[in-house]
């Protein structure tokens, strides 16, 4: 196994979008443009910033096929988004939805487990999660970013994230709660 050394497990609703950018742009939206080209960007430095491999996480992962090609006119549209600000992806989560998660779409469910399932089968050294969703587990927290919904991803999340995968974050001991 090849070490894709730092990781972003990234989530893209409430990440790369927020309900503040539908709300104004519901004209890129209805053109299939579902991601904000601004927090591309900040994902973008991020990325420049700590050499980190995108593994994507989202339900968004379902509308590429197996070589990540897309499948729909907005994964295509993020793709390329993606791809300006020089950013592949590396691969995604393993999939351990079930048909009732899908229909209902409560993704977190699984989510934490699917993080956990491919930190055991690769090999990386320091990895962070972008989600908005809690993700109700302990381990996952110590490295989640967890944006807000209504906003995504901003310069402070940014920020904490180089801290998390600097490997600078202070953990917090479960016996201080």
């Amino acid at each position: 196994m090849r070490s894709l050394s730092n990781i972003i497990f990234l989530d893209v609703d409430g990440v790369l979008n927020s309900k503040f950018w539908d709300n104004e742009h519901q004209r890129e939206i209805s053109e299939g443009k579902y991601v904000d080209i601004e927090k591309v960007s900040l994902l973008g430095s991020l990325v420049k910033r700590t050499g980190a491999k995108i593994i994507l996480h989202s339900g968004w992962r379902f509308w590429f096929d197996k070589s990540m090609k897309p499948l729909r006119p907005e994964a295509a549209f993020f793709a390329d988004a993606m791809k300006s600000e020089g950013i592949q992806f590396a691969g995604v989560t393993p999939d351990l939805t079930t048909e009732e998660i899908r229909k209902t779409k409560k993704f977190s469910l699984v989510k934490a487990d699917e993080i956990l399932l491919w930190l055991e089968e690769n090999s990386y050294d320091n990895w962070v999660v972008l989600d908005d969703l809690e993700l109700n587990n302990i381990e996952i927290g110590k490295h989640q970013v967890k944006t807000d919904a209504e906003v995504g991803l901003t310069v402070m999340d940014v920020e904490r994230a180089v801290t998390i995968l600097a490997g600078r974050q202070k953990l917090i001991d479960v016996s201080d709660i």
